[in-house]
């Protein structure tokens, strides 16, 4: 079961980084099966969608008004309960089939990492069945 795992760098607060190639360069060629996209924190998420542009700040905003910036008791701690409340939305993985060496999505989906208490470097692991 290969793993690979690599850095994603984040600007903001709240980004959301199209990391689907770099999942693609993960998988070894001709394998069939399945890849799971984990991140390794607990104020990141993965999911997979459409990357255009307007949407990825859509689910900013989105995330933002279900979940307020502040008035949380993990705050006392850090100051950052908001961004582990959004990555248990978001949820830390997806598992995705694969054909033929690649990422078997439909047309417009694309693989997400959403960090939430940015900025940051975020490690992802893919780790392959097959």
């Amino acid at each position: 079961m290969p793993t690979n795992r690599f850095t994603v760098s984040t600007d903001d607060r709240l980004s959301v980084v199209d990391i689907t190639e770099r999942v693609r360069d993960a998988i070894p060629e001709d394998t069939e099966g399945t890849c799971t996209v984990f991140v390794r924190h607990t104020t990141a998420g993965i999911t997979v969608n459409e990357a255009e542009p307007r949407l990825l700040g859509d689910l900013g905003d989105a995330l933002g008004d279900l979940i307020p910036d502040s008035g949380w008791d993990h705050d006392e701690l850090d100051g950052n309960a908001d961004a582990h409340v959004r990555a248990m939305v978001v949820g830390p993985s997806e598992t995705i089939p694969v054909r033929d060496g690649d990422l078997d999505m439909g047309t417009w989906q694309s693989v997400l990492l959403v960090d939430c208490d940015g900025p940051r470097k975020r490690a992802v692991d893919v780790v392959v069945n097959g």
